[in-house]
């Protein structure tokens, strides 16, 4: 289809290089001519509207021109011209003032202004007292006008935009702006071109009706997305032609749902065809390895799903803030008391004259003010004079220090990742203070504690578990894989000729594959900023996740599976061979892996590339077999793998045996298990059968493919296992929509014919594929998904065969035993399985398929539905385990966070053995602790559990509020409220919560919750997890923190006061949705430990500091009252006392929020205890707010009376005993924030100066230049006259300092007799180094000794398990007899101790968690030696007594547990 440019539209250079015209063009659609009929047919639209109001109606925009625009229908729909900004020339004055008054004091300063206008209550000249409050709301004005205009522009840029609009009158695809696009237009895009509304997919230049698109500008995610043409357009042979579309569309109305649409297209003969998400083109995707794509317009503008999702970030208001307005009314409330005094007094003062005085002047009728109202007047003006009590510069004053500190944490280089090249976002700009008062931390797993790199660790296939020791000595050894890169890919290829060529790529694999046509920018995530051309790698691509190095036993048992599967052998055991081979098809095909050469990442592989002929022929390989047939069949594992062989892989000794040993294919690690067949194998036949297989594989090389491939996953689960089979010779060539072919070892291509795709959803928790076999010819039904559904799909069935039947049973149990340890090992595990259809099955299945695909209603459920029909009876092929790396400097981050006072939870929806393991792999675990595990199905028992639970926590933990200082003296090493105890744990499943929040047990939850030290919630849903935030923060009042790094954790950050967003490997919707992003989780330690404790330090002390100013100045003119008569007369000039706020005292507070540091960066992360300061908000509280306002009072009496007693009797005017007064009152204020400060720079030393001196300036030149400025006094040479007076200077000497002596004495004290921590941490900064870590050595231990807490400290097992307490067995346990040695050999409990437990310590029994292994077994090998705990199901019949158990409940006990150990509570 042609392209033309109307004239007047920019070229779509200019638009990639964002150069935007003021106008574009207006490229109306053109009159055409209109068919009657199709006018009759679009006449109907409006019925249909009104009878579906929930659905959208859309038909082309075509046959309507502009003269016909009205009769259109899709002209009430909105245009796709887009508006974020909140104001325009006409609005901005009256909406920004409506906004402001929003904030009570702006309200309450206009009150004040209005009411100076009454000439009966006027304290000061009318105009001038408006010019306070005008400042500050023409400052916060031009900040909002400057953020609108910011939008304004970027509304203007993305508006201009290019794209191609289907025009009739051209019979081409002309160039309009994104603001000219309309409901019912046609546009056509082209490869990396940018979506410009939401747009339904009817034509793409793929074959395949495929078009793939990049997410980044919506969720950050690098990897591709498939849309598919709308069904009965993907066929079409010709050019898609915009003019024959005479269908209809319904769908759902506008919604923010990004993964739904549901609709449906109705044709002329009236067929409907269903539509769903797959169709959808969003507005704000680019195209990418598609060269055209057309489509019809389903919405546009503000109703697209990216715009309904960009509602911005949600304003929150912090602690501080709160605080900060609940002390203004109390600052109201003392006012209303001081204008209550003047007015009671000024009554008593007039009422004391017998005739009026002479400045009593009566009304026109000769009449005075009544006392009482008088009192009333006066109390207005009381008001008016005394309004500055309240902060009117505050909240200004508070957004400036905000922006510095949100500068200060922005550029802060440790919270930089360099390799990512992502700095730290600070997205709220309000809640900066509550990062040094957090109490609860939420977290994710996944992708936040872990890497969310997937490395492939171990496999199980036929019941067999190969723990590939070769490749977890790679990981060990090489944790940063770039560093020596190119060597291990040269080892890598010497040992897998064939192999490594095919996973690792030759020598150019050493570089980090580049993205070739990503144009996106800084907004897609990981766009490194170095890199060659600013391109970002490809998604799960990095050389830790990409090179797997085989097991040496699975690569020998592969290369023969491989080798028969193609010759049909009949030497070796069928079904044995069949396993290993299918295991290894499945990881390569059932995926939704894209193929794309590492030359041109981007640019999709769909044809095989050629391959040279192999040199080896069929027959060869038989007579090979016929050589191999001794060999093959002794080594295989199929029956001879005994029961003790379970964990054999985790115990078998790290040999370090040369990597050449892949080639050798050596038994040597498994001859402790082998039979004794295996032992007597001939050394000579094995030398045969390697070199044969040797030689098979080395002619394979020659026939190796010509380029590397790299993989764009959807997940890095699917690319681990795609790379995993990769390493053992199934390379996925290529894949289309219709076939996928894959590389066996020896170098045959197989191209599978794919018939459907089941693709992967929370509720199946699975995937399949369905394939024909290109050799077999077989329908095979490809199923991967987690073991705890997979294993219950299993065919159970009995087919006579008993030996089979028995195989079969066999190698599930040794698959699930092993998936066990897996999980125990901190493994994610999925279980593959296989199902062969015969024809008339799957013809039968396919019908009910197509029959779904095409439902309009309920169609989600059909779908799901003949999915679970198909997957059923299904044979186990193997289990893979996967490794989660966890991140750098996770363990130390949460041990630091726990003892700063902080309760770490994760919320997880990872199974729970696994969880667990993670948890003690990131120390938010420790071995000694009792952990307390609570799964049920159950209300009755799961209140039981927690009741019993809670008594037994009471029992050793009491709950002790901490201590409340006064004036500082008693220190703060107590512990915050709410305390973890150092003890307990708490592991729940998502069942067990749902019954929590269904069955009103939050409270008894979060009594037992608060007294432990570390929860794990386990196979949480989004909403679960967003419920356990809103739980803690509402009922315990605490101050919550989330953080997570995928899209299932974004109601979670959303929920908490403070949301963190971790762009990692998930996307960006977490960090779209928090307040802060963070590229690692060890940047939350400086984060809040170093940067959360400053902000609240600092602005704590602004905010008071703000109030002591304002009272202590304010008061100046109150105790004045008491000798004017209260008059509501000032000794101040009003001009001064305007700019005493505005400009001599309000830069130096702004620095002081924004700079000052109490305790260095070094020190708070050496003393992590130093948080708690702002946890228990001992800076900023009502008792600190109380004594702020006495030394206030005490200091404004000192500053009023002393220089009231020196002139005292003299004859000075008002001003000129008020001009000393205001001069002591700046000098006595600033020296007060002198004390204050911890640290001074020279920025600040020199904007304290230059208020001094800007005050005596202004002073100087104000009162030379005003003759007759405020009559009948005025300030004419005021302040010449003092400089000359000595005793303005003595007063300006010693007035301070008896002012601020009690808060210096005060000070003193603190250091002395009980010095806090942040006093002990300040002095401990002054010492030399050395010094300095023999003291917080000190400061530890004297904790440790005071609060009992246990030292982690090795200990063998013998001193753990004298150190923990005795078990306290259940009256209705079986005897310690009663168990059998095998049962008391897997708990590690023996006989005898069981028996020295006595039956009366109560009616339930807890484990500590034991060690996890003996000190002197290795860690890869000894997880089934260490003790296992004794685990009671807590599953109750229906209707069963929830406080009872019967000898049948016992009978529900696991004995033989795989978890590391699990303290459980059971009735």
């Amino acid at each position: 289809m042609s392209r033309k440019i109307a004239p007047g539209c920019f070229s779509t250079m200019a638009w990639k290089k964002h150069f935007f015209k003021e106008t574009c063009c207006q490229c109306g659609a053109p009159d055409t001519e209109t068919q009657n009929e199709e006018l009759e047919k679009r006449g109907k639209v409006r019925k249909r509207k009104k009878k579906n109001e929930n659905k959208r109606v859309i038909i082309s925009n075509l046959p309507f021109g502009s003269k016909k625009w009205k009769e259109n229908p899709n002209r009430h729909y909105d245009t796709n011209e887009i508006e974020t900004t909140k104001y325009n020339i006409l609005t901005f004055l009256p909406k920004n003032i409506y906004e402001q008054f929003h904030r009570f004091a702006n309200i309450y300063f206009v009150f004040i202004a209005l009411l100076n206008f009454v000439p009966v209550v006027h304290a000061f000249q009318p105009e001038v007292s408006v010019i306070p409050i005008c400042v500050i709301m023409a400052i916060t004005a031009i900040k909002d006008a400057w953020e609108d205009f910011r939008r304004y522009k970027l509304d203007k840029e993305i508006n201009h935009m290019g794209c191609y609009i289907y025009s009739r009158e051209e019979h081409a695809y002309v160039e309009k702006c994104w603001k000219d696009v309309r409901v019912g237009d046609f546009v056509q895009l082209q490869c990396n071109e940018i979506v410009p509304a939401d747009i339904l997919l009817l034509y793409s230049s793929d074959q395949n009706g495929i078009c793939h698109l990049e997410t980044a500008n919506l969720d950050g995610e690098t990897n591709l997305k498939q849309r598919r043409v709308v069904t009965g357009f993907s066929s079409q042979d010709t050019v898609f032609e915009p003019e024959f579309f005479q269908n209809t569309i319904i769908c759902e109305m506008p919604n923010n749902d990004l993964n739904k649409f549901k609709g449906y297209m109705e044709q002329p003969d009236h067929e409907q065809v269903g539509l769903n998400i797959e169709n959808l083109l969003l507005r704000g995707c680019t195209i990418r390895n598609t060269e055209a794509a057309a489509g019809i317009v389903i919405y546009a503008g503000h109703e697209t799903k990216a715009m309904l999702n960009n509602s911005g970030p949600r304003y929150k208001r912090s602690r501080i803030e709160q605080r900060m307005n609940r002390d203004i009314f109390l600052c109201v409330g003392l006012l209303f008391v001081m204008c209550l005094v003047g007015a009671v007094g000024h009554g008593i003062w007039t009422g004391k004259f017998w005739e009026h005085p002479p400045y009593d002047v009566p009304d026109w009728n000769g009449n005075f003010v009544a006392p009482i109202l008088a009192g009333f007047f006066m109390f207005l003006t009381m008001i008016i004079l005394l309004q500055i009590l309240i902060p009117i510069s505050l909240y200004v004053s508070i957004e400036f220090v905000k922006l510095g500190q949100v500068f200060l944490i922005h550029n802060d280089i440790d919270l930089y990742d360099e390799e990512a090249d992502l700095p730290i976002q600070c997205r709220a700009l309000t809640i900066t203070e509550d990062l040094g008062q957090i109490q609860y931390i939420f977290s994710d797993k996944t992708g936040t504690l872990t890497e969310n790199k997937m490395v492939f660790r171990r496999c199980i296939v036929d019941g067999i578990e190969f723990s590939h020791q070769e490749n977890d000595r790679r990981l060990r050894t090489q944790k940063a894989l770039e560093v020596d890169h190119e060597d291990f890919t040269k080892l890598h290829h010497f040992t897998l000729p064939a192999v490594g060529r095919a996973a690792g790529g030759g020598h150019g694999s050493a570089r980090p594959l580049r993205r070739c046509q990503s144009e996106r920018g800084r907004a897609g995530g990981r766009a490194g900023g170095g890199r060659l051309g600013g391109q970002a790698p490809v998604a799960f691509s990095s050389p830790i996740e990409k090179d797997v190095t085989p097991d040496s036993r699975l690569l020998r048992q592969v290369r023969e599976a491989a080798l028969q599967t193609e010759s049909f052998s009949p030497f070796i055991h069928m079904k044995t061979s069949t396993s290993f081979t299918d295991f290894f098809l499945a990881l390569a095909i059932c995926n939704s892996v894209l193929v794309s050469t590492a030359t041109a990442p981007r640019q999709r592989v769909t044809i095989p590339p050629p391959i040279k002929p192999s040199g080896i022929t069929l027959e060869k390989i038989h007579q090979i077999f016929q050589r191999l047939k001794l060999a093959s069949l002794s080594q295989s594992f199929s029956s001879s793998q005994s029961s003790s062989q379970l964990g054999a892989s985790f115990s078998a000794k790290n040999t370090e045996e040369p990597l050449a040993v892949l080639e050798s294919c050596d038994n040597e690690n498994d001859s402790s298990a082998s039979s004794g067949g295996q032992e007597l194998q001939d050394k000579g036949s094995t030398e045969i059968g390697t070199a044969s297989l040797d030689e098979v594989f080395r002619s394979a090389t020659n026939t190796s493919l010509p380029t590397d491939f790299c993989y764009e996953a959807e997940s890095p689960d699917e690319a681990a296992l795609v790379y995993a089979a990769q390493a053992y010779g199934f390379i996925l060539v290529s894949r289309t929509p219709e076939q996928v072919t894959v590389q066996l070892p020896q170098g045959t291509l197989l191209t599978f014919d794919i018939l459907y795709t089941l693709g992967f959803d929370s509720v199946r928790k699975r995937m399949s594929v369905v394939v024909r076999h290109p050799l077999t010819k077989e329908i095979v039904v490809y199923t991967k998904g987690a073991d705890s559904v997979i294993m219950d799909l299993l065919d159970n069935s009995t087919k006579g065969d008993i030996s089979s039947d028995k195989r079969l049973k066999r190698i599930k149990e040794r698959t699930q035993k092993h998936l066990d340890y897996y999980a125990h090992d901190g493994l994610r595990t999925l279980c593959i399985a296989k199902k062969v259809l015969n024809e008339d099955d799957f013809q039968k299945w396919a019908n009910f398929r197509r029959e779904a695909e095409a439902a309009i209603d309920n169609r989600e459920e059909l779908l799901i539905e003949t999915a679970q029909h198909l997957e059923t009876k299904l044979t186990l092929l193997g289990a893979t385990g996967i490794e989660d790396r966890l991140q750098d400097g996770v363990p130390d981050t949460i041990v630091s966070l726990r003892e700063a006072g902080i309760k770490v939870w994760v919320l997880t929806g990872d199974k729970q053995e696994t969880a667990v393991n993670i948890a003690y792999s990131c120390k938010l675990l420790n071995q000694r602790d009792t952990v307390f595990t609570i799964n049920t199905e159950n209300k009755e028992t799961c209140e039981s559990l927690l009741n019993l639970t809670l008594e037994e926590v009471k029992k050793t933990y009491e709950y002790d509020k901490p201590q409340r200082k006064f004036f500082g003296i008693i220190p703060t090493s107590v512990s915050a409220p709410e305390a973890p105890s150092p003890e307990f744990g708490l592991v729940i499943d998502g069942r067990t919560l749902n019954i929590i929040f269904q069955g009103g047990l939050e409270e008894k939850f979060l009594a037992l919750a608060r007294r432990c030290r570390s929860v794990l919630c386990c196979r949480s849903t989004p909403l679960q997890k967003s419920m356990v935030v809103k739980l803690v923060r509402r009922q315990l009042k605490a101050m919550t923190l989330s953080i997570g790094d995928g899209a299932n954790d974004v109601s979670m950050i959303q929920a908490a006061n403070v949301g963190i967003g971790i762009s990692g490997q998930e996307g960006m919707q977490a960090v779209m949705a928090s307040d802060f992003a963070i590229s690692r989780f060890k940047h939350l330690k400086k984060l809040l430990l170093v940067h959360g404790h400053w902000c609240y330090a600092r602005l704590a002390k602004m905010v008071i500091y703000f109030f002591y100013k304002n009272v202590c100045y304010v008061n100046l003119l109150f105790w004045y009252q008491f000798f004017c008569g209260f008059s509501g007369s000032t000794m101040i000039d009003y001009w001064q006392m305007i700019f005493f706020n505005l400009f001599f005292t309000s830069v130096p507070p702004l620095l002081f929020g924004a700079l000052d540091r109490d305790v260095s960066a070094e020190m708070l992360l050496r003393l992590p205890e130093l948080y708690k300061n702002g946890q228990n908000s001992e800076i900023y509280n009502l008792s600190t707010f109380i004594i702020t306002m006495l030394d206030a009072f005490y200091q404004s009496l000192i500053c009023f009376f002393v220089p009231y007693l020196m002139y005292k009797d003299s004859d000075i005017d008002v001003f000129s005993f008020g001009n000393p007064i205001n001069t002591i009152a700046l000098l006595t204020i600033l020296l007060h924030q002198a004390l204050e400060m911890k640290t001074w720079t020279v920025l600040q030393l020199v904007v304290m100066i230059c208020s001094v001196a800007f005050y005596l300036i202004f002073s100087v030149i104000y009162n030379a230049a005003c003759l007759l400025c405020s009559p009948p006094t005025n300030p004419y040479w005021i302040m010449e006259r003092q400089l000359k007076d000595p005793i303005f200077y003595l007063l300006c000497l010693i007035t301070p300092v008896i002012a601020l002596l009690p808060r210096f004495f005060i000070f003193a004290l603190r250091g002395t007799l009980g010095a806090s921590l942040v006093l002990k941490a300040q002095q401990i900064e002054k010492l030399p180094k050395e010094q300095q870590d023999l003291e917080i050595q000190k400061l530890r231990s004297r904790k440790e000794a005071t609060s009992g807490a246990p030292v982690a400290s090795s200990a063998s097992n013998d001193d753990l398990d004298q150190s923990i307490s005795c078990l306290c067995v259940s009256p209705f346990l079986p005897s310690a007899a009663a168990l059998s040695p095998r049962d008391t050999e897997n708990q590690g409990v023996s006989a005898s101790n069981l028996g020295r437990r006595t039956q009366d310590e109560g009616y339930y029994f807890f484990n500590r968690w034991a060690e996890e292994e003996s000190a002197a077994t290795d860690s890869s090998a000894g997880h089934s030696s260490g003790h296992q705990p004794l685990v009671a199901s807590r599953e109750t019949a229906p209707g069963q007594d929830g406080g009872k158990l019967t000898k049948d409940y016992l009978k529900n006990f696991n004995y033989g547990s795989h978890r590391r150990s699990v303290s459980s509570v059971t009735l």
